[in-house]
């Protein structure tokens, strides 16, 4: 099939990617004639693992193209996916400016029968918009047009480090459609991905829209009532990491998204949760509980940093403070909404200063998250980060973290401390080291 994505961000570029790996001929589209140059050089703008080679392989072969000409992409596509972000609005809302902006440009055009799929993902009735805006644009350009369009949902459900693996083996693949037609279009699409029809479940519009925030949701929630309970454990005595196997073991629960810690961020659960509790809101309903999914989130991010104060006093003036992580989880280097922004701002607005490493995070938080901050220092190795520092922090649980050198660690530190935001060491090993460790959920005697 030829198929044209507007947008080359995460969703976009992963999409298009694994469209032409199947023999699709694909056209991605942005306005940015950098990142597209760039594109065609092989040079992809973000980390996900096994990408890059996906671009080149495919974009060698020809059936992967790149182009700033949207015009180009649509009159050679039979389907349309928009793929452009819809970022948080101030209202909490999702800014849908630069989909109905794509909308507009399909209106102008269009020449021919075409599917449009919303891959973003969208509140419920975007595809009512979109189909209007090009309605509109259809209408203004003919008198009398015989131009057929469909407009579908396509929910994505990728995770940041998996992600093509997630799309060429998809758990489940979402499609809302009016149109039998475009339904069976899309089935036959995804067919490659799917194996059998099992995993493709189809389903009206709306309910595709409410269905990713609704995932969302739910995941967001899973963490945030672990973190609510490790705070319980840490106030009554109680261990969170045995916890967490005790209610994991029940089939009903599982242990998925039950791992305490600082909070969750990138970019798609902060946005999500705030956009579906505003679009309850819209329509005169409270959603008490995803409001409070939101609350324990944001609460939790400085959880590791009340440990130090706890053990270092409020005033941190002269103190070192080494993190090993920044981006928001391990295998990408997404730091939008990441716990370690909150940390490093409440740490230096402490008086603390602060030696940061990361494996893939590192240009992002020096470019644009932490660009210009007083007090941070980046180090290209983890183990020289923790010279002279007072104490380490682990907010990212890299795999390079996992079982590190502990007596490394307390050489170099100036105090053996560690406060571990993931939980990912054994205490009795770190008292071996005489290294004091502070855990999430878990009280320090």
């Amino acid at each position: 099939m030829k198929l044209g994505v507007i947008g080359t961000g995460y969703v976009g570029l992963v999409t298009g990617v694994c469209f032409a790996e199947m023999g699709n001929s694909v056209i991605c589209v942005d306005i940015d004639k950098n990142k597209i140059d760039n594109l065609k050089k092989g040079v992809v703008p973000i980390y996900e693992p096994g990408l890059d080679k996906l671009v080149s392989k495919n974009y060698q072969a020809g059936s992967l193209h790149f182009t700033t000409d949207i015009k180009e992409a649509i009159h050679s596509s039979n389907i349309v996916f928009i793929a452009v972000g819809t970022p948080q609005d101030e209202d909490g809302s999702a800014d849908l400016h630069y989909i109905l902006k794509v909308a507009d440009d399909i209106g102008k055009y269009i020449d021919h029968d075409l599917i449009v799929v919303d891959k973003s993902t969208v509140p419920v009735g975007t595809a009512d918009m979109v189909r209007e805006r090009i309605l509109r644009k259809i209408k203004k350009r003919f008198e009398d047009s015989n131009i057929h369009f469909d407009v579908v949902s396509n929910p994505e459900f990728l995770k940041e480090g998996d992600a093509v693996n997630d799309f060429m083996k998809p758990d489940r693949v979402v499609v809302g459609a009016d149109s039998e037609e475009s339904m069976k279009v899309m089935k036959e699409l995804y067919r490659p991905f799917t194996l059998n029809h099992e995993r493709f479940i189809g389903m009206d519009i709306k309910s595709a829209e409410m269905t990713k925030y609704a995932a969302n949701a739910m995941l967001a929630t899973k963490i945030s009532f672990i973190n609510e309970i490790s705070n319980i454990c840490e106030l009554v005595g109680a261990d969170v990491n045995m916890v967490r196997v005790g209610i994991g073991s029940d089939k009903r629960i599982g242990y998925s998204f039950i791992y305490p810690g600082i909070g969750w961020g990138g970019s798609c659960f902060p946005k999500d949760v705030k956009a579906l509790e505003k679009t309850a809101k819209d329509k005169g309903y409270t959603p008490e509980i995803i409001k409070a999914v939101s609350s324990v989130n944001e609460k939790q991010k400085h959880k590791l940093v009340e440990k130090v104060v706890a053990k270092f006093g409020k005033n941190l003036t002269g103190k070192k403070f080494a993190l090993w992580g920044l981006a928001f989880k391990p295998q990408t280097d997404d730091m939008r909404e990441a716990p370690s922004i909150a940390i490093v701002n409440d740490l230096i607005d402490l008086g603390a200063t602060v030696n940061v490493y990361d494996p893939k995070a590192m240009k992002n938080a020096k470019e644009f998250w932490l660009k210009d901050k007083i007090g941070v220092s980046y180090f290209e190795n983890k183990y020289d980060a923790l010279n002279s520092a007072d104490a380490m922090l682990l907010v990212t649980e890299w795999k390079e973290f996992r079982s590190p050198d502990f007596y490394e660690i307390k050489q170099r530190l100036k105090s053996p401390v560690i406060f571990d935001g993931r939980n990912q060491y054994n205490k009795d090993i770190l008292e071996s080291f005489d290294i004091e460790y502070y855990q999430i959920g878990v009280g320090n005697k």
